[in-house]
């Protein structure tokens, strides 16, 4: 039989481990990264990212964040080599989105690739590019 004293130290261990689980969890949570989908538009508009989408898929911060991106918003689109061949090369989105970690970067297009007419939407303008009223 388990000595008392052996018994509430296992407790209060496997206590402390849940108590960092829902932390971690809790701490996903308090949405600390951006809200809003950050919409990229260079080299082409537009390209969609959502760190929502990707947070739910159980990815943190780290997983991105400073390798293949810098923290700081627009950094990577400052770069020459921020487009479709680095992707390929595994660089940026292409990390994972090799066709084994996530969809390769060559397929289902559209689900990044929003174009003109999908950033106008999002900003609120009509086809001509001005704002809905």
């Amino acid at each position: 039989m388990l000595r008392k004293g052996f018994l509430s130290a296992l407790i209060g261990i496997l206590a402390g481990f849940m108590f960092l689980a829902v932390s971690q969890v809790m701490a996903q949570d308090d949405e600390d990264y951006p809200q809003e989908p950050i919409i990229f538009t260079k080299p082409v508009k537009a390209v969609i990212f959502d760190h929502k989408y990707h947070i739910e898929q159980g990815l943190d911060c780290d997983s991105c964040h400073d390798d293949p991106f810098e923290m700081a918003a627009g950094t990577a689109e400052e770069n020459e080599d921020f487009n479709m061949k680095a992707l390929y090369q595994g660089k940026y989105c292409g990390t994972c989105h090799d066709g084994e970690s996530a969809f390769a970067s060559n397929t289902r297009c559209t689900l990044c690739h929003i174009g003109v007419k999908g950033y106008n939407r999002l900003m609120g303008k009509s086809e001509g590019g001005h704002e809905h009223h």
